[in-house]
């Protein structure tokens, strides 16, 4: 190779990346063998080393890899300069330097993006991510080794484990095909995973999903790696392996599980299983351009450093919004297209015609950024491409998935939206259901769906369903799969089977699919379609429903009737509730249960349907009572006109129909369970599946979050920012602020309590009325708060005379700094509250969630409820006092005991004035805080017991308060769990509210526990590491009298003991 003048290919003439496999081979190998070389071989290679490293820093001057991240040419690259130079530079050579820094710079840059990136996936799918990851555990592990520079942490890394289990089909042989792919991967797994075990996991896992993919990979075939690609890497897997780590596979493995991707917007079902009937395996994909993260950043610009979607190369990614594959036992129905042309109809998705901006297949257009070699990411309107996963839940073997990818197609085709949702009734059984709604003036009028095999053909020959609708048929050694269609209306158009031979990679591929297509005669179209195996019976399917907020089908499965409810106006937190009777997307239901996704499956009551045996008795013997009634009065009417004694034959009459009476209704008793029978009741809830019944759920969640200030509550507000189904209010601001009244409110905390009877006895009523009117009235409080300019006189008067009503201790300042501070802090909050009304205006059925940043309101909450009503739903957050009063004195200087002066706070709760206390013994007083205010009292105290008997007081008080609340209404959570489980504690909260957890804020908690990119107020980053910070930093005798202290609450709460 030293010999050769060019290491470039002749058919990639302006492609790198040739270059740079070649050079880091030819290093890596030279840095092998150095010892074993003579001293004339060793200057021969080393110049040659130098010349391709010192062309390739060239190159990165003028190519477009030089600046777009996140991308395996980059990362390919890149390396290569940082390996030859490495190798060359052993002398500290100026020049060698530049190219190392150089390098270092640009993949520290990579690092910090994907640090973003909290569920380990790479936008360009599993086969081009295997690509990238290469070279990124390379950089890492020449960092920490060379420069120091520990990666390990990276939060990406953390997660990349699962890119690999979880997008593994049943076998351990292929994966899915998102974005440009070959049938699972490009370089490794195996050193990835073996690095990742070694350095980042250290549990065994990835050593086993090695083992796995090692042991199941085909030799020869599609599947089967090429030569090169497995050599490659053999070398790096040989290095970082750690024999000492058992293989040990992850938890949950051989039960069919849902993994959810909210950065990427893809969702797993049944991945990393054995080959076996009833192993099934589904996903589905509708993210945002470049991810989430990445897509984020490039729209809201926090980083100067970014130069837009110029900084980034999504070419790779594929069309395919709302696209989806079924491999039922394993056996693959639907799949991608995988590596080709950006064409939409080789994914399965929809296209619409006539398009007036069809650039290619007209008058057919399908998503945007179609009809190149690579996707045109620069392109009109095609940066702003977002699909999203609206909902993904399962519950045993059924799962439900839904996206919405309107921002997918061009605007000119004028459409509202395409809602497409997944529903796997059984390991056998996928519906289909696509939604698309369209403008009036829209100008398509067709649409046209895609299903692609690449394996095995669809049978020519016409399939029908039931004699009734058309379908198409596979054939795998005499086991049928079969697909069948039909809109809302009951039509089911032929479809066409056709074949498609495509480009990929330096190749050509072939697939098949099936095209169906539908009229749209109406601004709302609707389609199902039936995917099932070989081992299940469907007997009928229609549409049984079709109204504005969403639709219902009977499917018949193995004679038993499923009903089907699907809310396709998603966005309506109300309509969700009216159409299904909760705040989820959909349910399934049949005669033994019924699943609503997100919060559990519940049983049927048996005596739910009307016993005909009892109804038929029963309704005889009233006839016969009514009969001999009726003839009696009869006789009656017309007794002067007989000669008998009518008195004595009325009372028999009476006699006989009250014993037929009598006996019907022990005849009844003995045959029915129910007050009435024949009447359906609520059914009753004993729910195997969700944490909780659904029969609390009655009410659309109102939320309050209380705290101890400092505790971390306000990380919550990334389960409900900037949510359709929620509005989140901050209390207090300088618009938004509790009523002042004869009860001064501390700001910090204070000792009394207030119960359902101050309600009802009308106490503070100008607090009940405040929030009846934020919580039940919300858009015309937020319209009735006054956003005026202040002019300089007022902010002089607010800034001399406002500010002294609650007492604030503040820092004295200059006049006009902080008149400054007055006029910015006044006009951030305006924009907030301006902000709260556009939200709720474009989601007027929002939820309100109010966030009280005093610590009063812990001891409050029954009073809040009464006011509020049943819908309430109370989030008190709880946190380790050793972490809590590690955060009041030692995590800033000055300490934010003294900003605060807790201290002063402290006095003012127990301060009397004008003779009376604020609240005393017989009056709304806690008694936990006696102690605390014996202690204020005398000469000894210091910060650390001062503390720890506040939230010793706080703390028991809220507990003891607080524990007659219905679990319907209050629900406990500690801050540790937010941090260090975010996803198990944003399910949790969610089914406490009945609302599932939506895929966009599963990612934003996450984003902020896990990354070290969020700071909560006075603490700094939040992460699963920096929240026991006081381990290591806090003095011992510190810790040991905060436990002293609190003990009886902290193992309550579960704390465990750090002192013995």
């Amino acid at each position: 190779m030293a010999a050769y003048p060019d290491w470039g290919v002749t058919t990639a003439p302006n492609d790198e990346v040739p270059i740079a496999h070649s050079l880091t081979g030819f290093a890596t190998a030279f840095d092998f063998l150095y010892v074993s070389l003579s001293t004339s071989r060793k200057d021969k290679y080393l110049k040659k080393i130098r010349a391709v490293t010192k062309e390739m820093y060239e190159f990165s001057k003028i190519r477009g890899w030089g600046k777009q991240l996140l991308q395996n040419h980059q990362a390919t690259n890149i390396l290569a300069i940082l390996t030859g130079a490495l190798v060359t530079g052993v002398h500290d050579d100026p020049e060698t330097m530049i190219w190392k820094q150089v390098a270092v710079n640009c993949m520290e840059k990579t690092m910090f993006l994907l640090n973003h990136v909290v569920d380990g996936s790479l936008d360009e799918g599993v086969a081009y991510g295997s690509y990238t990851a290469k070279s990124i555990t390379q950089y890492v592990f020449l960092a920490k080794r060379h420069f120091s520079i520990d990666n390990t942490e990276n939060n990406w890394l953390k997660q990349h484990f699962w890119f690999y289990y979880a997008t593994l089909l049943p076998g351990f042989q292929r994966t899915i095909g998102i974005a440009d792919s070959n049938y699972n991967w490009f370089y490794g797994p195996e050193s990835q995973l073996v690095f990742l075990d070694s350095f980042v996991l250290k549990n065994g896992t990835g050593n086993w999903l090695a083992q796995q993919i090692r042991k199941h990979r085909p030799k020869d075939g599609p599947m089967g790696e090429s030569s090169s690609h497995r050599l490659t890497t053999l070398h790096t897997e040989y290095i970082w392996y750690n024999a000492q780590l058992t293989p040990q596979h992850p938890y949950g493995f051989g039960t069919s599980k849902m993994h959810i991707f909210s950065n990427w917007g893809v969702v797993t079902y049944g991945a990393g299983m054995p080959n076996g009937q009833g192993n099934t395996f589904v996903s589905f994909k509708s993210g945002k351009l470049g991810g989430r993260a990445i897509y984020d950043i490039v729209h809201f610009k926090p980083y100067s450093w970014i130069d837009g979607w110029k900084s980034f190369n999504p070419g790779h990614e594929q069309p395919d919004q709302n696209s989806f594959t079924f491999a039922p036992n394993g056996q693959v129905f639907v799949s991608e297209a995988l590596y080709g042309p950006k064409y939409s109809y080789l994914n399965n998705v929809l296209l619409f015609a006539p398009s007036p901006t069809s650039q290619c297949n007209e008058p057919w257009e399908g998503q945007l950024g179609e009809c190149e070699k690579w996707l045109r990411w620069m392109d009109d309107e095609v940066g702003e491409t977002a699909g999203e996963v609206i909902a993904a839940s399962h519950h045993k073997d059924m799962m439900f998935v839904s996206g919405e990818a309107v921002s997918a197609y061009s605007s000119a085709m004028k459409l509202k939206s395409v809602y497409r949702a997944l529903l796997l009734l059984n390991s056998q059984t996928l519906l289909v259901v696509d939604h698309i709604e369209r403008q009036k003036d829209s100008p398509v009028n067709l649409v046209s769906a895609f299903f692609h095999n690449l394996d095995i053909d669809f049978k020519y020959v016409p399939y029908r369903f039931i004699d009734r609708y058309n379908g198409a048929l596979m054939d795998v050694w005499d086991a049928h799969y079969k697909m069948f269609w039909f809109d809302h209306h009951g039509k089911s158009p032929v479809a066409r089977i056709q074949e498609a031979e495509q480009a990929a990679e330096f190749k050509t591929r072939w697939t098949q699919f099936v095209n169906i297509t539908f009229q749209m005669d109406s601004t709302v179209t609707r389609m199902a379609y039936i995917f099932h195996g070989p081992y299940v019976k469907l007997s009928n399917c229609r549409f049984i429903d079709d109204s504005k907020q969403g639709l219902r089908l009977a499917v018949n499965i193995n004679n038993t009737e499923k009903i089907v409810s699907i809310v396709t106006n998603y966005q309506d937190i109300s309509a969700r509730l009216s159409y299904l009777g909760f705040g989820g997307y959909a349910q399934v239901e049949d005669i033994h249960h019924v699943t609503r996704f997100g919060l559990g499956t519940d049983v049927v009551l048996k005596q739910n349907t009307v016993n005909t045996t009892t109804f038929n008795f029963g309704f005889t013997v009233n006839l016969i009572a009514g009969v001999i009634l009726c003839v009696a009065i009869g006789f009656l009417a017309s007794q002067r006109k007989f000669y008998s004694c009518f008195s004595k034959f009325f009372r028999c009459a009476l006699i006989t129909v009250i014993i037929l009476w009598i006996t019907e209704l022990l005849f009844v008793s003995n045959n029915c369970n129910q007050p009435l029978c024949g009447v359906k009741w609520i059914r009753a809830s004993t729910d195997t599946d969700a944490k909780q019944s659904y029969s609390q759920f009655f009410y659309l969640p109102t939320v309050v979050i209380t705290s101890l200030p400092g505790s971390g509550a306000e990380i919550l507000k990334h389960l409900f920012y900037n949510s359709s189904d929620f509005i989140y209010i901050r209390i207090p601001t300088e618009h938004l602020d509790i009523p002042e009244t004869e009860f001064e409110f501390d700001s910090f905390v204070d000792a009394c309590e207030w119960t359902k009877s101050d309600v009802k006895s009308g106490h503070f009523k100008m607090i009940q009325g405040w929030f009846h009117s934020i919580v039940h009235n919300t858009k015309l409080h937020l319209q009735n708060i006054q956003l005026n300019e202040v002019s300089g006189s007022r902010l002089s008067q607010r800034t001399a005379v406002v500010k002294d009503k609650r007492k604030k201790i503040r820092r004295k300042e200059p006049l006009l700094e902080h008149k400054s501070r007055g006029k910015r802090s006044l006009d951030r909050d305006a924009e907030y509250i301006r902000e709260l009304r556009r939200h709720l205006s474009a989601h007027q059925s929002a939820r309100v969630v109010v966030s009280l940043s005093s610590g009063s309101w812990t001891l409050k909450l029954p009073f809040i409820q009464e006011v509020i009503g049943p819908s309430t739903k109370a989030l008190y957050v709880v946190r380790d006092p050793r972490a809590w009063i590690y955060l009041m004195l030692y995590n800033s200087k000055p300490s934010l005991y003294s900003l605060r002066n807790i201290p002063q706070h402290l006095s003012m709760a127990f301060k009397e004035e004008d003779n009376n206390e604020k609240c005393n013994s017989n009056s709304r007083y806690a008694p936990e805080y006696e102690s605390l205010r014996r202690l204020l009292s005398g000469s000894e105290s210091n910060a650390v017991s001062l503390l720890a008997h506040l939230w010793l007081a706080n703390t028991a008080a809220s507990l003891r308060i607080n524990q007659d609340l219905s679990a319907m209404n209050y629900l406990l959570i500690k801050f540790e769990d937010i941090v260090q489980f975010p996803q198990e504690t944003a399910e949790a909260i969610h089914v406490f509210l009945g609302i599932p957890l939506a895929p966009a804020r599963l990612n934003e908690i996450i984003f902020a526990t896990s990354t070290n990119l969020f700071n909560l107020p006075y603490e700094g980053d939040i992460s699963p590491t920096n929240i026991n910070i006081w381990k290591q930093n806090m003095p011992r005798k510190d810790i040991q009298v905060i436990e002293d202290i609190c003990w009886s609450v902290m193992n309550q709460l579960g704390y465990s003991k750090f002192t013995n």
